[in-house]
């Protein structure tokens, strides 16, 4: 309720302040509203299910941290004008100055979500969970939960290995949240978190450190070039990233992931739903990419990720959808 009462709250104040700043949207017809209501109960009940059977500890449902949101909700309400600003005036690349942007690719340098310096600085690491929160309606680490049950399954091949030698990888990590839902179910594992941003690696961190859990493995680079060597992984997990790559980016992240996963290791993807698996929510998708600035996901909705799966060499693809999310697992 607080998330759908902040959304109408913003708007009803960009209207009022900057109308120029809202987007043209489609009303949302009722039927699609309860389609979608009758699919975040069946994502709950499919968390609370996989909890009570025991793949993950009943705490990871209960883990929002609530002193953290009011924290943050003021700041968050304090960067709607400069929001509204940025894009009336269709800026997508206000950045830090202080970036060296040799250090990035193009297609990273820019104001995903229309958020405030993009993904490069401490005060988007520190807003971004809660943005998230609110969009999904309280509904983003239940999505993220579905990494779980095919991760777990897909590692029980590795049985005969120490707990302590599995390595599970995290691709575009940004402030952990996969991270520390794989930590919760295997408490044991190597963690490794892949990520652009030294800002949302920071944030990593700094979760960690106030759970008193071990830190993961924390590594800035480019999923284009993973930094360890072929036949390294036991798992790799990516949540939410593909949807913010160019076409040809999402493949060469897919072949790196296939490069280090060990023979008969598991791929476990997370993203935004996509026409053709969810054409009941097409006007929720196409809301989505009016309302926020995500310069590649008219590409991404209708792009076929299993194909680019199969391209990378995986084999025993499966996919399935929860609430707003597609997931994706295979092996190699």
């Amino acid at each position: 309720m607080a998330s759908l009462a902040h959304k109408e709250m913003s708007t009803r104040l960009m209207t009022l302040l900057a109308p120029q700043g809202r987007p043209a949207t489609e009303i949302v017809p009722f039927t699609i509203l309860k389609d979608l209501q009758e699919s975040m109960e069946n994502l709950m009940e499919a968390d609370w299910a996989d909890m009570e059977m025991g793949l993950y500890p009943s705490s990871l449902l209960f883990t929002t941290s609530w002193r953290k949101w009011i924290q943050c909700y003021p700041l968050l309400c304090l960067d709607m004008p400069t929001t509204w600003n940025r894009r009336i005036r269709r800026n997508v690349t206000d950045l830090p100055n202080c970036i060296n942007k040799s250090n990035y690719p193009n297609y990273y340098l820019q104001n995903f979500h229309n958020q405030t310096d993009g993904y490069l600085s401490d005060h988007s690491a520190n807003l971004y969970d809660l943005q998230v929160e609110i969009l999904f309606n309280g509904m983003a680490d239940a999505m993220r939960r579905r990494i779980l049950p095919p991760l777990l399954f897909g590692l029980k091949h590795f049985k005969l290995q120490s707990p302590w030698q599995m390595k599970i990888l995290d691709v575009g990590t940004g402030t952990g949240k996969a991270l520390q839902q794989i930590n919760a179910a295997l408490p044991h594992a190597q963690l490794i978190g892949l990520d652009l941003s030294a800002a949302y690696l920071q944030q990593v961190k700094n979760s960690f450190e106030q759970d008193r859990k071990t830190i993961p493995q924390l590594v800035q680079a480019n999923a284009e070039r993973i930094p360890f060597a072929n036949n390294s992984i036991e798992g790799v997990s990516c949540v939410f990233l593909l949807h913010e790559l160019p076409t040809e980016v999402r493949q060469n992240v897919l072949n790196e992931c296939f490069r280090v996963l060990k023979p008969s290791g598991i791929l476990v993807l997370a993203d935004s739903i996509q026409l053709a698996h969810s054409p009941q929510f097409r006007v929720i998708i196409e809301n989505f990419r009016r309302i926020f600035h995500e310069p590649y996901y008219y590409d991404y909705i209708s792009d076929d990720i299993t194909a680019h799966i199969r391209a990378a060499g995986f084999e025993r693809i499966s996919e399935e959808s929860h609430f707003l999310t597609r997931v994706w697992y295979a092996t190699k």
